[in-house]
């Protein structure tokens, strides 16, 4: 059993920054990696970064390609997402998931509560 426990959301202005969080407690070692999703009112769940454990290899979506950074933390058992440069666009709920490194949400095993993000204009 895995459990993830997402913080750092809250609200911020456009050209802003903030810095997610995701806990990881459980049997995590054995998973592939990790991956950072969101998802808007009205719209589908969609990848946003994710970092391969075995390697390091991070991935990202093409809309945040040169603001957002995910990186990790072993020794916390932690993943962390820096969002810099922030648009009205990027608003949404940002969720974890352990299991992959994929761009897709089902090859993920577990997901956090999820945390919002709003970007005011």
């Amino acid at each position: 059993q895995v459990q993830l426990v997402e913080s750092g959301g809250g609200l911020v202005q456009a050209g802003g920054s903030l810095r997610l969080s995701c806990a990881a407690s459980g049997r995590t070692f054995s998973s592939y990696g990790m991956g950072w999703f969101r998802q808007a009112p009205g719209k589908e769940r969609e990848f946003v970064a994710s970092i391969r454990w075995s390697t390091g290899s991070t991935y990202y979506a093409d809309s945040v390609k040169g603001r957002f950074t995910i990186s990790r933390d072993n020794a916390k058992n932690t993943v962390y997402l820096q969002m810099n440069s922030l648009k009205p666009e990027d608003t949404a709920v940002y969720y974890c998931a352990v299991g992959s490194s994929s761009r897709i949400t089902s090859p993920y095993d577990y997901w956090g509560q999820g945390t919002q993000v709003t970007v005011s204009s």
